[in-house]
């Protein structure tokens, strides 16, 4: 198993996050979490774990630490397609339209949700400063993309200035 939970949040559109989560033999603590809604429908829960608390975007954004962010997949409407718009979509707004760079590390990463995607689909998003960016599925590690210029960008989609949801930022922020 990729990671290892203990439990003590509120619960969120039927997820309730983890109070840690071991990547990599390292622990990451709950900093906060929140739904992703479009159209008034639930899509999924995200949530972010760090070593220090923070409700600083460009903290979690731009730091070279460990740090991740888990996705629950809580609606039939997250597919691969819709998914892999939405990082495209992401990766423009966290690279103000310059994604060029980060052209192969944004086809590693698509690569990792090309599988069908399905309501109870767990996804980890974990940095760790010493391998880069580990995508675990369901527990198991799809892939790990170095370099801490592609984690900023990724972790843009939901910290930059036109975040995925704004809403969604600010439980991650434990702002709301």
């Amino acid at each position: 198993m990729a990671s290892q939970f203990s439990f003590a949040q509120k619960e969120i559109s039927g997820v309730t996050p983890a109070k840690s989560i071991e990547i990599s033999g390292k622990t990451l603590n709950f900093n906060g979490a929140g739904l992703r809604e479009k159209w008034f429908l639930d899509l999924y829960v995200g949530a972010l774990y760090v070593n220090n608390k923070t409700s600083d975007k460009n903290v979690v954004m731009n730091n070279d630490k460990n740090m991740a962010i888990s996705l629950d997949i809580v609606s039939s409407l997250i597919t691969s397609e819709k998914i892999l718009s939405a990082i495209d979509e992401g990766f423009e707004n966290s690279t103000k339209n310059n994604t060029e760079p980060f052209k192969e590390q944004i086809a590693l990463f698509k690569a990792a949700f090309k599988e069908e995607i399905k309501i109870g689909d767990h996804f980890i998003i974990a940095y760790i400063k010493e391998t880069g960016t580990d995508i675990y599925k369901n527990g198991t590690k799809i892939k790990t993309i170095p370099g801490v210029d592609f984690k900023k960008v990724l972790f843009g989609i939901w910290f930059c200035d036109v975040p995925a949801d704004k809403d969604l930022m600010n439980g991650m922020l434990g702002i709301n």
